[in-house]
């Protein structure tokens, strides 16, 4: 994906598991460059349940946000990573990106 279309900054705080004391997240990565656009869509989560999300995220490749993840949305609005696609077209004319659907 191209920089320049990347307006947003978002922040985003990697899922690392479940504690004793509840989730742990790693440390967070402020101003990731992304396209954030806020509606309400039905997506599949890892386990197959059909959820609701509100805030989609599109990033750079390579972004480490695992699905449980901390986002940060521009508006302030702190969200969790429903899922995480890595879309990649290897020795075709398109961009590739990380998509993040976020609750």
């Amino acid at each position: 994906m191209p920089r320049f279309l990347l307006r947003h900054r978002v922040v985003v705080e990697p899922y690392l598991g479940d504690s004793a004391y509840g989730k742990r997240y790693g440390p967070a990565r402020a101003d990731v460059p992304a396209l954030v656009a806020e509606t309400v869509r039905q997506v599949r989560a890892p386990d197959g349940r059909q959820v609701t999300s509100t805030a989609q995220v599109i990033a750079e490749p390579g972004l480490v946000c695992p699905v449980g993840s901390r986002l940060t949305l521009p508006t302030g609005r702190t969200t969790t990573a429903l899922s995480v696609d890595h879309h990649t077209a290897p020795g075709l004319p398109v961009p590739a990106c990380t998509e993040v659907m976020c609750e």
